[in-house]
């Protein structure tokens, strides 16, 4: 089980990203004890964007081993821009690229449904999960949340995720957030990981705050992402590493 993170920010605990969220696991809300509302509305998908490999990351950093699908999603009536969130992920893709992964295809949906969705509680989130039935991992987009303690993103993975299941390998960004495509790559990496943990050297992309300089990955933290990835079925092999062998 995941422990409880504590965060080293100092005034605004909203602006310590999301690891601290893996208390989910030892936390109980009052938000759990609620009963999920009836489903007051049917949620159907209106439009989505697609960016494909040329899209995203035209002159990779190395070759790729291990290909990331990415599916995400907003409601109709969000304060969301599609653009910045495409936008976003351009840039998560080519952070995460140092580690030799291939963010690709990414792909955004926009639903209609209840306008509860647009807010983070967890009966309407476990719910907004289950009924969008996209593939993990899987990024939501939403205006604020309703949960305490607050924070602009939430990363949950499968440590934290017992008494919420259907949220597993999500994760979920508000918009208060900041520094969004580094928020992005940062909170991905908690959820491939299946960690709350962060990194306290300068300029790594796992350090409690983002910032614009946060970026760097370790190999150690690569190997990490690309292992746990793998076992949880998150990340896959690109066809030409398939069945290969280093060299001896």
């Amino acid at each position: 089980m995941l422990g409880a993170q504590s965060s080293p920010c100092a005034a605004d605990a909203r602006r310590c990203i999301a690891a601290a969220v893996f208390i989910g696991a030892l936390l109980v809300t009052a938000s759990l004890a609620v009963a999920a509302p009836a489903i007051d509305a049917p949620l159907s998908k209106l439009r989505s964007w697609t960016l494909a490999d040329s899209a995203l990351l035209p002159a990779p950093t190395r070759l790729p081993a291990h290909r990331l699908r990415l599916a995400m999603g907003i409601v109709a009536g969000t304060s969301w821009s599609p653009q910045v969130i495409l936008d976003a992920a351009r840039g998560a893709a080519a952070i995460l690229a140092q580690c030799g992964i291939d963010v690709s295809p990414v792909t955004l949906h926009e639903f209609d449904g209840p306008q509860r969705y647009r807010y983070l509680r967890t009966p309407d989130a476990r719910e907004f999960a289950r009924r969008s039935g996209l593939a993990k991992p899987a990024v939501f987009f939403i205006d604020d949340t309703l949960q305490r303690p607050a924070f602009d993103a939430e990363a949950v993975g499968r440590g934290n995720a017992r008494t919420r299941p259907e949220m597993t390998d999500t994760v979920w960004i508000t918009a208060a957030i900041r520094d969004l495509p580094i928020a992005l790559a940062h909170e991905l990496v908690h959820v491939l990981t299946d960690s709350g943990e962060h990194s306290s050297a300068s300029n790594n992309l796992m350090r409690a705050d983002t910032a614009p300089q946060n970026t760097e990955l370790g190999p150690d933290q690569c190997a990490r992402i690309v292992t746990t990835g793998q076992a949880h079925q998150l990340l896959e092999p690109m066809p030409e590493h398939q069945g290969t062998r280093p060299p001896s």
